[in-house]
C-alpha cells in the first residue's frame, strides 16, 4: 500500500518523524507479511494535534448541513471503493470474503448513513422553557483508537458522529490491521475533508496510544479494545480531566428460555457466537440452558459447531470460518481451551487446529458443556470460536447467572413468547440486548455496563459523546 510508511496530518500524506520503527502487517491465513507501516511516536501525535487544534474553530463553525454534505461524499466514495476495503480487511485480519463484503465493509456504510439520516433532524439547539435554551456544541480535538476485530465498523462510527458534532480528530488505528483505515483516510482526503479535521497516526498502544490519552492538547478519546487497554488510556487520561469514552470486552450471555424453539435456538446460537472466528465484542459466548434440557442443547450445539467448516478467507464458503486475527489472539485462545481440558471441563466438540491446515491462525469451532459459571473459561473474555453451555434451574437462576459476570455489553434471549422475553430483558444488565434473533440494529445505541465500557456508539446518541452542553438562562 502506497500510504503504509506515511501519516496523513493536516490533509497531507507526511513521513513521521525521525527515527520512527517499522512494524510488519501479517495476513493471519497465511502467516506472511503482506506489508509494513511506520509506527508513530509522540512527536506525531504533537504535530497531528496541533493540525486538529488549528482546524477546530473553522469546522466547529460550519454550518450542519455542509458537516452533513461531507459525510454523504465520504459514503458515496467508501460504496465506490467497497472492494478495495473488503480485500483490505481480509488480507489484514483474516475475516472470510463473504463476511468482508457482506458485513465488515457493509457495516461501516450502515454508521455513516445513520449520521446522514439522523443528522438532517437532529436539534443542536434545545428550548427548554421561554428564556432558557440549552445549546450543543463540539466538545473539541478527539482521539480515537479503534481495534482490529471489526476495524471499519469501529472507525466508522466514530468519525461519523464526531465529524457531524464538529469535532476535528486524530485516529489511532489497531496497527496489527491498519490497511483498511488508511484506505479510509485516503476516502476522507478524496471527498474534500478541510486540512486538519481528520489525521491518522498509526502506533501501538504503549506508544501513540499512551500519548493520546496524556495530551493535553485532546479533548476527548474515545476507545474500543479491551478492558484492560480501557483502563490504561482512562489512567493516561485522567490528568488532563478529559472525557474517556470506553467499548471494552463481554462475556454475554444467550439466555434459552424453557419455551423456545430448542433446536433452532441452540443452532443459531452456536452460529452467532461463531462469525468473524468469535471475535466480537457482543458475541453471545455463554449459552444458558434449562437444567432438563442441557443434554438435548450439548448434542445440537455439537452436531452444528462440527457441520461448521473453517476455510481460507479467499475461498470461504458462506458461513465458514477464517482464521483468528493474529499470533497473539490465537496463543491466548488455544492457551484458554487447553487450559479448559486440563481443569475437566466437558469439550464437547472441537478444541484443536483443524486438519489440513499447516500455517495460518485456524482454530476449530469449540464446545465446552455442562459448565459452572464460575469456571474459567465461563468468565474470561476468549474472544475466539468458544462456547461455552450453562445449565440453569429455572428463570430467576438464569438472570442470575447472565447478570453474575463483570461484563455488560449485550445479551441475548430466546422464546416463543416475546411479552416473557421482555420481562426478562428488563432484569439483565447489558447495555444491548436482543431478544428472539432480533439482528443489529444501528439506529440503537451500544455499549456496556459495568468493566465492558462508558458512553454509547451507533445511532443520534453515539453523536452524544462528542458535544458539551451548555445551559443558557435570559435567551429570548
Amino acid at each position: 500500500m502506497s500510504n503504509a510508511m506515511t501519516f496523513y496530518i493536516d490533509g497531507r500524506w507526511v513521513s513521521p518523524a525521525p527515527g520512527a520503527r517499522h512494524a510488519p502487517v501479517v495476513n493471519p491465513a497465511t502467516e506472511q507479511v503482506i506489508s509494513e507501516v511506520a509506527i508513530g511516536s509522540e512527536a506525531d501525535v504533537d504535530a497531528a494535534v496541533a493540525a486538529a487544534r488549528r482546524a477546530l474553530p473553522e469546522f466547529s463553525a460550519t454550518p450542519l448541513a455542509d458537516r452533513i454534505a461531507l459525510i454523504e461524499r465520504i459514503l458515496e466514495i467508501y460504496s465506490r471503493r467497497s472492494a478495495e476495503l473488503a480485500s483490505a480487511v481480509t488480507m489484514e485480519m483474516g475475516a472470510p470474503a463473504w463476511l468482508s463484503s457482506g458485513a465488515q465493509v457493509p457495516s461501516g456504510a450502515a454508521h455513516l448513513a445513520e449520521v446522514v439520516r439522523y443528522g438532517r433532524t437532529y436539534d443542536l439547539e434545545e428550548r427548554i422553557h421561554d428564556s432558557g435554551v440549552v445549546l450543543k456544541e463540539p466538545i473539541g480535538v478527539c482521539g480515537l483508537i479503534t481495534p482490529w476485530n471489526w476495524p471499519l465498523n469501529q472507525v466508522t462510527c466514530k468519525i461519523g458522529p464526531a465529524l457531524l458534532a464538529g469535532c476535528t480528530m486524530i485516529l489511532k488505528p489497531s496497527e496489527l490491521a491498519p490497511l483498511s483505515a488508511l484506505l479510509l483516510a485516503e476516502i476522507i482526503d478524496e471527498a474534500g475533508a478541510p486540512a486538519g479535521v481528520f489525521n491518522l497516526v498509526n502506533g501501538d498502544g504503549l506508544g501513540v496510544g499512551a500519548s493520546m490519552a496524556r495530551h493535553a492538547g485532546i479533548d476527548m478519546i474515545s476507545f474500543t479494545g479491551s478492558t484492560a487497554g480501557g483502563v490504561a488510556v482512562a489512567k493516561g487520561a485522567a490528568d488532563t480531566v478529559k472525557r474517556v469514552t470506553q467499548e471494552l470486552g463481554g462475556k454475554s450471555p444467550n439466555i434459552v428460555l424453557d419455551d423456545a424453539d430448542l433446536a433452532k435456538a441452540v443452532r443459531n446460537g452456536v452460529i452467532q457466537q461463531m462469525v468473524n472466528s468469535g471475535q466480537s465484542c457482543n458475541a453471545p459466548s455463554r449459552m444458558l440452558v434449562p437444567r432438563a434440557l442441557h443434554d438435548e442443547a450439548r448434542e445440537i450445539a455439537v452436531a452444528t459447531a462440527n457441520a461448521m467448516k473453517v476455510m481460507a478467507p479467499d475461498a470461504a464458503e458462506r458461513g465458514a470460518l477464517g482464521p483468528l486475527a493474529n499470533a497473539a489472539q490465537y496463543r491466548k485462545v488455544m492457551n484458554l481451551i487447553e487450559a479448559g481440558v486440563a481443569e475437566g471441563c466437558d469439550l464437547a466438540a472441537g478444541g484443536g487446529r483443524p486438519d489440513g491446515f499447516e500455517a495460518g491462525y485456524y482454530v476449530r469451532p469449540t464446545i465446552f458443556a455442562n459448565m459452572s459459571n464460575e469456571a474459567r473459561l465461563a468468565r474470561e473474555e476468549i474472544f475466539g470460536p468458544v462456547l461455552v453451555l450453562i445449565p440453569y434451574d429455572d428463570v430467576d437462576d438464569a438472570v442470575r447467572i447472565a447478570n453474575d459476570t463483570p461484563y455488560g455489553l449485550a445479551a441475548y434471549i430466546q422464546s416463543s413468547d416475546p411479552e416473557r422475553a421482555k420481562s426478562v430483558a428488563r432484569r439483565l444488565r447489558a447495555g444491548s440486548i436482543s431478544i428472539c434473533g432480533a439482528p443489529a440494529d444501528f439506529t440503537l445505541p451500544f455499549g456496556g455496563y459495568k468493566q465492558s465500557g462508558n458512553g454509547r456508539e451507533w445511532g443520534a446518541y453515539g453523536v452524544e459523546d462528542y458535544l458539551e452542553v451548555k445551559g443558557i438562562a435570559g435567551w429570548k
